[in-house]
Formats: structure tokens, C-alpha cells, sequence
């Protein structure tokens, strides 16, 4: 066998293994053979050195939502989500979309964006990131919950969904028992209506060194009870009036954010869980079942 078929069949067998073009880029560029790896890759000197590929994971995925978005031309050129109106369509169309990528490669918010929607620093120390920026606007205006409902990472779900997958997660964790921690919480946020998270941590005793840690811990775990959501991200300003930072989120309940009935449907949760699960297998072909499995338990 030639080095070239050799190297082929090395390449053919980890496009099937894989879905990170981080790893088809690396294995392609260790063909010794320049005039073979440059037939196999993008045709493009750009594609090439592709910073792009090495930056972020051009998944199946991905594609997949381009295509169904009309964001891949007839030539097969990519066009990203670039704006915060498109995202909320797509988040519409997913019915779920974890902020950041999670357990399934380019199945995220992130890995559908435009390069120039992505987190920049500049040299003075100042960044941009209009995902992080659009998220207010996707809370308040995009029909949707946002919270940390995916294996503990932060995710949107259409309010379509909604009433499934809070169906099929308060099925799985028992109520807080009266006089927990997690009772506690609940409590004095309701009696509020929302709270910047750290009004809540102070109005719950957390107040000592370390405590922040240990708080954000149930804050998390009732977020993926589906007990606690973000109604919005408050900012602190400068002085000229200016927004700055990664924000505050704004707690409070679901069932004070959409209404106690926008939280409930007709359906066991067993049937909730099953059709959240056919629906993200149809939408993420190249996704094992496991892998839905983990981000809906």
C-alpha cells in the first residue's frame, strides 16, 4: 500500500470516527506529501491555514442549520448567523440551544455565528461579544427561557418546549423539602418576585468568605430542576452612564416569568421525555442517543 493510500484510508476512517474539523485539518496536515494534501484539502490558500476550522468545530450540525436557515449557498458557501433577530429564529427552530458548546460538538449558539459575532479582546484590555450582549434581548424579547439547564450548562428553550422539559425534570428531582437550603432560596425568591443573584445570596446568609461558590451550587441544581430561570441580565454602569461587564442575571421563578399553566401540559412526563427526544434526534442526525440522553436528564 503507497504512503498516499495509506494516509487516505487513515483520514476516510477518522471522518467517520469524528465531527471536529480540528481533528480533519490536523490529520490531513501530517500527509508528508505536499501535492497530495493540497487535493485534499479546501481548494482555497485561505481554507488552508483555516483559523476558522481551528477555532471553532464546523460540525455536522452546524451545516445542518445553515442549510434548513438558507445560510448555505448553491456553491456550498457558508453564511453565519450574524444577527440577534436570526438566532432567535433559530432558537424557535431548535426548540433547544445550549449558549456555548456542550456534550455534542457545534451544537450550540456559539458554533452558528459569524467570526464577527465572536469574543474578541482587544489590546487595551476591552472586549466584544455580541452573543453575550444579545442575550438580554433574546430573555426579555425571544420567547424563550434561558437558564443552566444543560448538564449544568447555560442553554435557551423555546417556549414551545418549555412545558415538556420542565414536565419531564420536576418528575426527576423530588421538591425541596421545607426548612432546606434549597427551600430557603425558594422562598425568599418568590416573596421578591426576582433577584440579582447576589441580593439573593446575601438575603440567604451567604455571606461569608468562600460561600459564593457553595451558593452558586444550589443556585445551579434548582436551575436544572427547572425551579429557578434568568428573567434578565442587569449591568452596572461607569461614570458616563455606560454599561459594562458580563452582567448579574435577574432570578426568578418559571411560573412567575410565564404563568403557572405556560408551565404544564397534557402529557406524562415519560411522553414529554420521548417526544423532546425524537425531535432533537431528527434535528441532530449525527448525535447518539446518549448524547441526547445526557443533555435532557
Amino acid at each position: 500500500m503507497t504512503t498516499f493510500h495509506a494516509c487516505f484510508l487513515l483520514i476516510l476512517t477518522a471522518h467517520q470516527a469524528a465531527t471536529s474539523a480540528r481533528v480533519h485539518y490536523f490529520l490531513i496536515m501530517t500527509i508528508p506529501l505536499a501535492k497530495y494534501r493540497k487535493n485534499l484539502l479546501p481548494v482555497t490558500k485561505k481554507a488552508l491555514f483555516l483559523s476558522q476550522a481551528i477555532k471553532k468545530d464546523m460540525s455536522d450540525f452546524s451545516n445542518y442549520v445553515l442549510s434548513r436557515h438558507a445560510m448555505i449557498d448553491a456553491r456550498g458557501r457558508r453564511h453565519e448567523i450574524h444577527s440577534c433577530d436570526q438566532l432567535m429564529e433559530l432558537i424557535q427552530h431548535m426548540g433547544f440551544l445550549p449558549l456555548l458548546e456542550g456534550g455534542i460538538p457545534g451544537y450550540c449558539a456559539e458554533g452558528v455565528l459569524d467570526d464577527d459575532c465572536r469574543f474578541t479582546r482587544f489590546d487595551d484590555g476591552s472586549w466584544v461579544w455580541p452573543l453575550w450582549q444579545w442575550k438580554s434581548v433574546i430573555v426579555t424579547e425571544g420567547n424563550c427561557v434561558y437558564g443552566k439547564f444543560f448538564a449544568g450548562k447555560a442553554g435557551f428553550i423555546s417556549q414551545e418546549w418549555w412545558p415538556h422539559f420542565y414536565n419531564w425534570r420536576r418528575s426527576v428531582h423530588r421538591q425541596p423539602e421545607p426548612g432546606t437550603i434549597e427551600d430557603t432560596i425558594l422562598t425568599i425568591l418568590r416573596s421578591n418576585g426576582s433577584m440579582i443573584a447576589r441580593q439573593l445570596r446575601a438575603a440567604c446568609g451567604f455571606t461569608g468568605s468562600k460561600m459564593r461558590s457553595r451558593f452558586d451550587s444550589y443556585i445551579g441544581r434548582l436551575q436544572m430542576e427547572c425551579r429557578i430561570v434568568t428573567e434578565d441580565f442587569v449591568y452596572p454602569r461607569d461614570k458616563h452612564g455606560r454599561e459594562y461587564g458580563f452582567g448579574w442575571s435577574l432570578l426568578t421563578t418559571p411560573e412567575l416569568l410565564l404563568g403557572t399553566d405556560a408551565c404544564h401540559c397534557n402529557l406524562t412526563p415519560e411522553q414529554s421525555y420521548s417526544k423532546m427526544l425524537n425531535h432533537l434526534a431528527a434535528l441532530l442526525p449525527d448525535a447518539t442517543e446518549t448524547q441526547i440522553a445526557k443533555l435532557l436528564k
